[in-house]
C-alpha cells in the first residue's frame, strides 16, 4: 500500500438514489493510467471523486498518505499534493495567460513572488505558450486556451495529476508534445486521465482501465488488453460474416471486428481501440456497434 499514490476502497458514489459508480477498489502507483469508456460511464465522476471536487457516498480515499474522506485538515493536505483539469474549463477571458496563471499559483499557496512566477514561467514553457504570456485569453486559440488550464494542472510537480479529456481541441502535433510531458512523469508521480482517443493509450499509457455502467470491466496493461482480441480482427476483400463492425480501410481491404473470417481473410494486428470495441461488445451483448440485443 505504500507504493500507492491514490487509493480507493470501496468507493461509491450515488445521485438521488442511482448508483453511477459501483463499489470500487482501485489503486494508483507511479505512471500514466488511461481511463476508457462510453459517455456515461462514470469517468468523470471517479476522477471528481479523487480531485475532492466532491465526497463517495460510500467508502475512502487516500491521497498521498491523506484520507480525503477524512477532516477538512486531511483533505486540504492532499488537494496539496494533487492536480486536477476538467473536462470544461472557465478561463476569465480578460486576464492574460500570465496573470491567469500566476493567480492559480496564489490559490495554490505559492507565496514568495519570485519562486512563483518562475513556476508560472516554466509550466508555460511546458505546454508550448511561452511567447503568449501577455496574450489576453480571449486572443488564444481553442487549443491554446486548452494548454493554458493544462499548465496549471502541472504547476508544482503534484503526486496525482487528474486529466479529463486532456487532449480535446489539440492537434496532432500538439496531441504529441502533451504525451511527452506527461509521460515525463511516470517516473515521479501518476497521471490519471480519461480519454476517448485510443491512440494515446495505446502510446503513452502504461496501465488502462475501462469503466462501464459504474463498474471496472478491465484493469491491466495495453499489451493484456490486445491480448483479449487476438485472432477476432480481420482484412480481406470482403466483411465478416456477423462481424461486430467493419469497414474499409485507405487501402482499399475491409477491416472486421469478430463474426466469420470471409474467404480469403487474414489477421490483422489488434489495435487497442479494436480490443476496446470487443470488450464493450461483450458487456453489452451488442452483435453489431450501436445494436444491443
Amino acid at each position: 500500500m505504500n507504493s500507492q499514490i491514490a487509493v480507493l476502497d470501496g468507493v461509491t458514489k450515488s445521485y438521488n438514489g442511482t448508483e453511477v459508480l459501483h463499489p470500487t477498489d482501485l489503486g494508483f502507483g507511479r505512471g500514466v493510467i488511461g481511463l476508457l469508456g462510453p459517455n456515461g460511464a462514470g469517468k468523470s465522476t471517479m476522477l471528481r471523486l479523487l480531485a475532492t471536487a466532491m465526497p463517495p457516498s460510500s467508502g475512502r480515499i487516500v491521497v498521498s498518505g491523506h484520507l480525503v474522506t477524512g477532516g477538512i485538515a486531511e483533505r486540504t493536505a492532499a488537494r496539496r499534493r494533487l492536480s486536477y483539469l476538467p473536462q470544461e474549463v472557465g478561463i476569465p477571458r480578460r486576464m492574460m495567460s500570465f496573470g491567469f496563471l500566476d493567480y492559480i499559483a496564489v490559490l495554490k499557496e505559492w507565496k514568495d513572488r519570485d519562486t512563483r512566477h518562475r513556476e508560472v514561467i516554466r509550466v508555460l514553457g511546458l505546454v508550448g505558450l511561452a511567447d503568449r504570456r501577455t496574450k489576453r485569453v480571449s486572443a488564444l486559440s481553442g487549443g491554446q486556451r486548452r494548454r493554458l488550464a493544462l499548465a496549471q494542472a502541472l504547476m508544482g510537480d503534484p503526486d496525482l495529476v487528474v486529466l479529463d479529456e486532456p487532449t480535446t481541441g489539440l492537434d496532432p502535433e500538439q496531441r504529441a508534445s502533451l504525451r511527452g510531458i506527461l509521460s515525463s512523469y511516470a517516473n515521479r508521480g501518476s497521471v490519471l486521465l480519461a480519454t476517448h482517443q485510443t491512440e494515446d493509450v495505446s502510446a503513452l499509457c502504461d496501465r488502462v482501465i475501462i469503466l462501464d455502467e459504474g463498474r471496472i470491466r478491465f484493469d491491466g496493461t495495453v499489451a493484456e488488453l490486445i491480448r483479449l482480441a487476438e485472432g477476432q480482427v480481420w482484412v480481406g476483400a470482403e466483411a465478416n460474416t456477423r462481424a461486430l463492425s467493419s469497414w474499409r480501410t485507405g487501402t482499399g481491404e475491409i477491416r472486421s471486428l469478430g463474426g466469420v473470417p470471409a474467404p480469403g481473410s487474414r489477421p490483422a494486428d489488434v489495435a487497442v481501440e479494436d480490443a476496446y470495441l470487443l470488450v464493450r461488445s461483450e458487456i453489452t451483448g451488442a452483435t453489431k456497434i450501436g445494436e444491443v440485443r
